[in-house]
């Protein structure tokens, strides 16, 4: 795992449309936001470890697990409009005017709580200086080259991409999207541009169960089926 100094930031707002107080819902018996710590924990002392929330609830919770929450997050960062963008930024400003620059900023959003460490362990070794971000992926749910659609003027429907001949999704070239579980970022490039902007960008592939989002309350409900369907095979 690399030396550079690295920040670990979990990133959870107060307000949550799909999921009421999701961060702080108890899955399995414990608070969403613990699997992200108990994650940073694995590969970071708590001195570089950076819950970043706007909410006391959560950082309460947070500190009930000992952790400390350096400061909570201002108003025009704690909406649903905010970007995670200028909330990273937030973080490591805060950390620098504390005397801290850190070369590396690993992103663990608490929607993600089958990652693993070995997931994570695989994005950090893929990490170099040379690259903008390392991204854990899973195969994307839809191919342009296969069944995505686009409408022309006319309103009629066209592949999105490519000359629509695939005629089996294997044959088609692979796309894989963001699953949201582990962001390895350099720093310097954070700093000069959003990380949607990143030109030089690896990905690291998840399997579908590790990648589940809790985003809604069906996935809420399809995270409790698949813990409880792993008590029953373990007893």
């Amino acid at each position: 795992m690399s030396r550079l100094n690295t920040l670990f930031i979990i990133c959870a707002r107060g307000g949550s449309k799909g999921i009421p107080g999701k961060n702080i819902k108890p899955l399995a018996g414990r608070p969403l936001i613990a699997y992200s710590i108990e994650m940073a924990r694995q590969f970071a002392d708590d001195a570089d470890i950076c819950l970043s929330t706007d909410d006391k609830k959560i950082a309460d919770v947070a500190e009930e697990m000992g952790l400390k929450v350096p400061f909570l997050r201002p108003a025009e960062l704690a909406t649903d409009k905010s970007g995670t963008y200028e909330v990273l930024l937030h973080a490591l400003d805060f950390f620098r005017r504390q005397g801290k620059d850190y070369d590396v900023l690993v992103l663990l959003q608490p929607t993600s709580p089958f990652r693993t460490a070995d997931d994570v362990k695989r994005c950090l070794e893929m990490y170099s200086p040379e690259i903008d971000m390392v991204v854990s992926v899973k195969p994307a749910a839809t191919n342009p080259y296969y069944n995505a659609f686009e409408t022309d003027a006319d309103g009629y429907l066209h592949i999105s991409k490519g000359d629509g001949h695939y005629t089996r999704r294997q044959d088609a070239p692979k796309v894989w999207e963001y699953n949201g579980a582990v962001y390895v970022m350099n720093v310097a490039s954070l700093r000069k541009m959003p990380y949607s902007k990143f030109p030089k960008r690896k990905m690291c592939e998840m399997s579908e169960e590790h990648s589940l989002d809790l985003d809604t309350l069906n996935d809420w409900m399809v995270a409790e089926t698949i813990i409880e369907n792993k008590k029953k095979c373990q007893g």
